[in-house]
């Protein structure tokens, strides 16, 4: 299940919901203070339309100051310190070393393990994903992080189903989200589930966040992610493809033919230097450019399944659905920049 309706899941509030930031020596500040912000333009908001908002607690397992990696510090209250009320949300930031220092938080992860049943929810934000699947609770379950700790998380806990794209994800009562300013996306898509779509998107103007993406979206573009691995050889393949794109009839084998390869040793060679296969690439490169279509043009939806190789809306639509989890017609209902 990905990132559902939020409006579905939204419940009354007849008192400020607990919300529980769990920090440790050497996090990200902003992966804190972002969805920290969002709560509390949120709380703000709804305390103006005479209804409760949040509660917003910062807790760590010993209490006290808790020294950032960025060397600011952050005055905490124990975590086993009995808060007033049942606390609603957990939320547990990233660390940008979270990879080589993991086993030293293992009491944390321990008791992350015991309180993720007494909480509505539990959520992460970048690589604080990795301190929800060493606590168990990420097993079976997809879950984003940032885009250069995927392979680490697939290595280190495979029972994870790892999504690369995504900026945030729902499993049950778990969120996780992508890298550092995504937690920002995953607060809003919080407080949509919980104060409704108005109260979300006037936090998002007040922060002046540009684009409210949904869960599915891809955490960066397909051509810079295919730059950034060990990809060089296919640099002028790839800016072949994006020019080429209207094509609906370009294969797999026309790609091989244009890097000069056997359609065989193509395909194996480019998903070893990519991480994904040649049509999925093409898949993605159509995607985006349809994407930036709905955003910034005016053209109808059939118009710009044909353009970006498509061939009509019903091939858009069912992939933007695979990849996204959102049809182009809604994408462009929420995202589009043309008068």
């Amino acid at each position: 299940m990905n990132t559902p309706s939020v409006e579905s899941s939204l419940q009354p509030m007849d008192q400020p919901r607990l919300v529980v930031f769990v920090v440790y020596p050497q996090m990200a500040l902003l992966d804190l203070s972002g969805a920290q912000t969002v709560f509390w333009a949120a709380s703000r908001a709804m305390t103006k339309r005479g209804l409760p908002g949040y509660q917003l607690r910062t807790s760590s397992l010993e209490g006290g100051l808790i020294e950032t990696v960025e060397g600011m510090s952050v005055d905490t209250l124990r975590l086993e310190q009995s808060p007033d009320q049942p606390v609603d949300t957990f939320i547990v930031p990233g660390a940008p070393d979270i990879c080589q220092t993991l086993d030293d938080y293992q009491p944390l992860a321990n008791w992350l393990r015991v309180a993720a049943g007494r909480a509505r929810r539990i959520a992460s934000v970048c690589s604080g994903a990795f301190l929800l699947a060493k606590a168990g609770l990420l097993d079976g379950r997809r879950a984003a992080t940032h885009w250069a700790m995927c392979d680490a998380l697939r290595e280190r806990f495979p029972e994870v189903e790892v999504d690369a794209d995504a900026i945030f994800i729902q499993q049950d009562q778990i969120w996780t989200s992508a890298g550092v300013t995504a937690g920002i996306d995953l607060a809003l898509a919080l407080v949509e589930a919980d104060c409704g779509r108005e109260v979300s998107m006037q936090v998002a103007r007040q922060l002046v966040v540009y684009l409210k993406r949904p869960g599915g979206q891809a955490q960066y573009s397909a051509l810079l992610q295919s730059q950034s691995r060990d990809a060089a050889v296919f640099d002028g393949l790839h800016l072949w493809m994006a020019e080429n794109l209207g094509d609906e009839k370009l294969t797999v084998e026309d790609l091989a033919q244009r890097a000069q390869m056997s359609p065989r040793n193509f395909s194996r060679v480019y998903k070893q230097k990519t991480g994904r296969s040649p049509a999925k690439a093409l898949e993605l490169f159509r995607l985006e450019a349809a994407r930036r279509m709905l955003e910034n043009s005016s053209r109808n939806i059939d118009r710009i399944a044909r353009l970006c190789g498509f061939g009509d809306e019903d091939r858009m639509r069912n992939t933007f659905q695979r990849n996204l989890s959102i049809s182009p017609r809604d994408y462009r209902s929420r995202f589009s920049r043309a008068d």
